[in-house]
This record gives structure tokens, sequence and C-alpha cells, in this order.
């Protein structure tokens, strides 16, 4: 057993002298030639000037370009939700709408934590805004209502809306 051993030390003599070199710094970067990214100050956050426009007519032509109605939920912070420019927090806000808003709902997120909505400045689904009829194929919405993103937590499914007519299904109430 011995003998194993000492057939071995000379081995195991340059790996336990390795370890007795200069302590490293953990931090240093090694070998990386690329200087750390450094944000100016005045940069802010480089997501809350992006737009995402709603898509309508997601689910094909046989279908209204918005496929539900949507209404705020009473539990909403201080009563009404912002709207944004785009699918997440930092978005810029474009509009805000009050407990008891109605809206056609046109499209979700991936993550489908925020729904694309149509409603008309008075804040409400009107068949003016456009998207209760079918559209031939997918587009970004650029009819004369306001659009924008909400978050999903904070919408209430009201109806879906019926294609042939252009309003809410099985008579729940009516567009203005």
């Amino acid at each position: 057993m011995i003998s194993m051993a000492l057939r071995f030390a000379p081995a195991l003599v340059p790996l336990l002298l390795a370890g007795c070199g200069e302590p490293q710094d953990r931090n240093a970067s090694y070998g990386s030639t690329t200087p750390r990214y450094e944000r100016a100050p005045e940069d802010g956050n480089l997501l809350a000037g992006n737009v995402t426009p709603v898509r309508v007519g997601e689910l094909g032509p046989n279908f209204s370009a918005c496929n539900s109605i949507g209404e705020v939920r009473e539990r909403a912070v201080d009563g009404a939700i912002q709207v944004r420019a785009a699918p997440f927090e930092p978005a810029g806000q474009t509009g805000r709408l009050p407990s008891g808003s109605t809206f056609f709902i046109c499209s979700r997120s991936l993550d489908q934590r925020w729904l694309g909505v149509v409603y008309d400045r008075s804040g409400q689904a009107s068949r003016a805004c456009g998207v209760s009829a079918p559209v031939p194929a997918r587009r970004d919405y650029e009819g004369p209502c306001d659009s924008g993103w909400v978050p999903s937590a904070q919408v209430r499914l009201v109806a879906p809306v019926d294609s042939s007519t252009g309003e809410m299904s099985q008579n729940i109430g009516e567009l203005k």
C-alpha cells in the first residue's frame, strides 16, 4: 500500500504546488476585452419609449376584428386602470379607464398578462370603433377610437361579440 502511494507522489507534488500561488481576485474579468456597460443616468428605462400597436383580426376573417368586450374590475386601484402604449409596466401611459368602462378586447400579450383593447374617448365599447365586424386580415388597429394595453388581472370579461350583428352575444348588453 505504501509502494502505491510512493508511485503517485511525483504526480501529486505539482498539483499541491499549484495551490500555493498568489490569491486571485474572483471579480476580475479573465480574458474579456469588452468593457463593462455603464448606463448613463439620463438613459432612464430603455423600454419606456416603446409602442406596440394593438392587433385586430387575430382569429381570422370569419370572426369579429375584436372578439370580446371587457370592463374595468371594481377592485382596480383608484377605481381606474392605466392604458399603456405597450404590454409591460415601464411603457408610457396613453390613457386611463375608470371603473365601469367597457372596451373591446382585441389581442393578448404572449404571457397573457396584458390585453390589447380598443375604446372610444368616453371610455366605452362603441360600434363607431369599427372592430365589431370581421376584417380580411390581421393588422394593427388604426381606427377612430383609442387603443392600448391594460393588465388582464384588472379586467372582467363581459361578453363575446357576435360577428354577424356586431353586438354583444346573447343580448347581455348593447353597443352604444
